[in-house]
């Protein structure tokens, strides 16, 4: 049993995690500011008595050497999510995700404690060199393009991450997310399946942006949460980078017909320019897909459910 502390723990993954982790044994200790996560995800766990959470960010710089030094790993979670808020809050994008991986490597390295960050597959950039492998070069746009402000801010906290490793010694793991989906996740950020699903439920218009053919891999959560425990537990995930994802692609044009077929909805499919949609000149990336033979090796991760399934499980979620 080990004392784990997840920022951003009452986010969408966060409170998944700290299910996890609770439910095999570990006592778990959760930081939120509220900013994006919410209270309603984790509410079900406080009755668990190894579970606790403090509302605050992890910028306090008392509160956070408390927990860290109260526990033997750490999940950095805590991040600015969703192409909406990186667009019209790049400012918010930036400080938040450098300064908040600095400070937390900080404290961690002070008792050596290990330090799992969230990263993502934004950092493979516009690179068409798919499926994506983790010593593949970034691709990035012009510093003009707001979009990829958060592609470089997470980038810069995988270097940051990696250099406290080779020159403290600091155990550290980086983890690429692959959209990461299931239920507790919201569509306020940009989220394009709780979006969707929200949208056919209600009888709005399903909003795919671009021409739809751009395509993506979506990852349950809870295979995302299995993979990040396992890679927790494995002493050889210690300095390395890791994708998480499903490499099973789907386009978002297709992804929106499937949705409006399982909610049997009449709703109809608008598409919308991405100057539209987000800012003059938005780019985005034709294709998303991970190579996972490096996570699959260390600690046999393998998805276990398909877009069908995890797109089903949204359903249910936002039905009830």
């Amino acid at each position: 049993m080990a004392k784990a502390l997840i920022t951003g723990g009452a986010g969408f993954i966060g409170s998944h995690l700290s299910e996890h982790l609770l439910e095999r044994g570990d006592e778990v200790f959760v930081i939120d500011d509220l900013s994006t996560g919410s209270i309603e995800n984790i509410i079900h766990l406080k009755e668990n008595p190894k579970f606790h959470y403090t509302i605050d960010t992890v910028t306090n710089l008392q509160a956070l050497a408390e927990l860290v030094d109260r526990c033997d790993v750490v999940f950095h979670l805590a991040a600015a999510v969703g192409v909406k808020l990186i667009v019209d809050s790049p400012v918010r994008t930036i400080e938040t995700n450098i300064y908040g991986t600095e400070v937390v490597l900080q404290m961690a390295n002070k008792k050596k404690k290990k330090v799992l960050i969230a990263s993502t597959s934004e950092v493979y950039g516009k690179s068409d060199s798919v499926p994506f492998r983790e010593d593949d070069d970034m691709v990035l746009g012009s510093t003009g393009k707001a979009r990829w402000s958060y592609a470089c801010s997470k980038a810069i906290d995988e270097f940051l991450a990696l250099a406290y490793h080779r020159e403290n010694g600091l155990p550290v793991v980086v983890l690429r997310l692959f959209n990461t989906v299931g239920p507790r996740q919201t569509g306020r950020y940009g989220m394009v399946i709780p979006t969707l699903v929200q949208q056919a439920l209600q009888g709005r218009p399903l909003t795919v942006f671009g021409d739809g053919r751009q395509t993506r891999s979506f990852t349950f959560v809870q295979d995302a949460v299995r993979a990040i425990s396992a890679l927790s537990d494995h002493p050889g995930a210690v300095g390395q980078v890791f994708n998480i994802g499903n490499n099973t692609e789907i386009s978002i044009r297709d992804l929106a017909l499937m949705i409006k077929q399982r909610t049997n909805s009449s709703s109809e499919i608008v598409y919308v320019p991405y100057d539209v949609a987000y800012q003059e000149g938005f780019e985005d990336m034709r294709r998303r897909v991970p190579d996972i033979t490096r996570a699959a090796n260390l600690v046999g991760f393998a998805p276990s459910m398909e877009i069908d399934e995890i797109v089903d499980s949204v359903i249910a979620y936002y039905q009830q």
